[in-house]
């Protein structure tokens, strides 16, 4: 079903075609307090599996760390269960490789290298940069930012003869994506503040970095993107459908600059050129800390999630597409969650890591919302639980952490939404500053012992020649009879951490589906019929899915 509703701009009313749902006034308060009832989605339960998986993590330190804490999650011994790479700051970081039954608890094993076991990392991004089918780490660090090539079995080795110049910034984001003609990626590195001797006293921001192929095997010099304005996060997307993948970086705005979000545009060839008033571009400063993206209103282009202090933002694209101008529709979708749903609701809350992805199977993306305060700031909320935000039909969002058992009062940073024990439910990681890592596992309508599913679902891998054998840039179309999804694959984004992996749909009633991708240059595929509650690789060129039965 398709409806049309208007975006109020300026008292302009721009037309658009909305699917999936519709963006609408929320009944209720707009800080993530109403919460999931009868009337509304079906709430996915969360059992704690913290100390039985094994995982023993602290992200601490000093100022320097009070960002970051990032997780990557990817599978780095072709087993096709994701695999954990997690800040440490101070601590070193670690390698967890996933040894949970199917369907049953998580469990993890940490895998000791002097390669991995790096201190001063923030956070971490997965990425098959020489498409040897071996998916390499974009290490983030306060320092020397570290480049590690994949060999197989959860081992690593450093890629130094990629010429990727590590910088000695402190970098908290990252993204990545193929320009056309070139073997290797474009990388953006999101770097944060200049650091006095004594790592306590910030003085200026740094710019951020695109570092781009010089050939077939190596990178070159990279460009400073000026202004820097203490970027946290980066994502390389196409905002438009254009077939170009733009780069969004956010911004905090804190610390001596008033800066603000920017939208920087790549054309191949050319040097980044930062959008302006001129462009359609409106200026919006916050403390920027996390970007995610998704298609909420089913016209095929991607809305974005802003996480900051006090309300966060989401923004949807008014007009042709012709210019990047965006309204805000946080308070009509219910998700400013500006202030905590249960503890300390007094002050505003601080957020970090925004992820966008269907936890309970209906058809419809919810939203997750890493909180937790800087350190110690008495402006902001002390007790501040992250948001676990169901969405609706109807485009609006309900708050359900309580009711869903994941909620936790530690100061939370990255987190990841995965599915670990390959059942066909997302189960949840979040990192904590100065406390261990904590991981929920999803058991649907049921209970550890008796998990039930809640509805439909479908996990997706693409594959294509090299280069970019992982077709990062790719949109990918999930038709039902309830209409379709789209999505396209991004590396980059949430709050220093990512994953690359099984693309999961949650597909509701729906007994059946079809798929198509458009490739990363543009050519469209055919739709292929997928069986649902299965594990699917697209392969380009093949003319139907290979599915993976764990």
């Amino acid at each position: 079903m398709r409806r049309w509703f208007g975006v109020f701009v300026g008292g302009l009313v721009a037309g658009s075609v909305a699917g999936a749902g519709v963006f609408a006034m929320a009944s209720g308060s707009t800080t993530g307090a109403d919460v999931a009832g009868s009337d509304g989605p079906e709430v996915a339960r969360f059992i704690e599996q913290t100390v039985p998986s094994g995982v023993r993590q602290v992200y601490d330190g000093g100022f320097t760390f009070y960002v970051g804490g990032g997780v990557a999650a990817f599978d780095c011994d072709d087993d096709n269960l994701a695999d954990l790479y997690l800040a440490g700051g101070e601590n070193q970081a670690g390698l967890y490789r996933n040894e949970s039954s199917v369907a049953g608890d998580l469990a993890f094993t940490r895998v000791a290298s002097a390669v991995t076991d790096l201190t001063s990392v923030t956070g971490a991004y997965p990425l098959d940069v020489d498409s040897d089918g071996i998916l390499d780490l974009a290490v983030l660090r306060l320092g020397e930012n570290v480049m590690l090539r994949g060999l197989g079995e959860c081992r690593f080795e450093r890629a130094d003869d990629w010429s990727i110049d590590g910088g000695n910034a402190w970098t908290a984001g990252f993204s990545a994506t193929w320009e056309a003609g070139e073997t290797l990626p474009t990388l953006a590195f999101a770097n944060y503040l200049e650091i006095a001797a004594d790592e306590q006293n910030a003085r200026d921001c740094v710019p951020s970095e695109l570092v781009r192929p010089a050939g077939d095997a190596a990178f070159g010099t990279a460009s400073a993107l000026e202004p820097g304005l203490c970027a946290l996060s980066a994502l390389f997307g196409d905002w438009n459908a254009s077939g170009r993948a733009d780069l969004r970086l956010a911004n905090d705005r804190h610390y001596y600059t008033e800066g603000s979000e920017q939208l920087w545009r790549v054309e191949p060839g050319a040097e980044p050129v930062a959008y302006g008033p001129d462009d359609g571009w409106q200026q919006l400063s916050i403390w920027g800390m996390g970007i995610a993206s998704g298609d909420l209103t089913g016209d095929g282009l991607p809305e974005v999630v802003l996480t900051s202090q006090g309300d966060n933002k989401m923004q949807t694209l008014v007009g042709d597409g012709s210019a990047p101008s965006y309204t805000d529709v946080a308070i009509r979708a219910g998700t400013t969650a500006h202030r905590p749903f249960m503890g300390d609701q007094t002050f505003p809350s601080t957020a970090w890591h925004p992820e966008l992805a269907d936890v309970n199977n209906d058809g419809v993306l919810d939203l997750f919302l890493s909180k937790g305060n800087v350190s110690a700031q008495v402006d902001h909320a002390a007790d501040d639980p992250s948001n676990l935000l169901l969405g609706r039909a109807d485009g609006t969002f309900v708050e359900s952490a309580r009711e869903a058992g994941v909620v936790s009062l530690g100061l939370g940073r990255g987190a990841a939404l995965v599915d670990l024990n390959v059942d066909g439910l997302l189960d949840l990681v979040e990192v904590n500053r100065s406390d261990n890592v904590r991981l929920w596992r999803n058991v649907g309508a049921g209970t550890a012992v008796e998990p039930q599913p809640l509805g439909g679902w479908l996990a997706l891998r693409l594959a294509q020649p090299a280069p970019n054998v992982d077709a990062v840039g790719a949109w990918v179309e999930v038709r039902t009879a309830d209409g379709v999804q789209k999505r396209q694959l991004t590396v980059g984004g949430g709050h220093a951490g990512g994953q690359l992996g099984w693309m999961h749909w949650g597909l509701g009633a729906a007994e059946s589906a079809e798929v198509r991708v458009t490739w990363p240059d543009g050519e469209v595929g055919e739709w292929q019929q997928v069986a649902v509650q299965q594990f699917a690789t697209i392969e380009r060129g093949v003319g139907s899915p290979q599915m993976w039965v764990p």
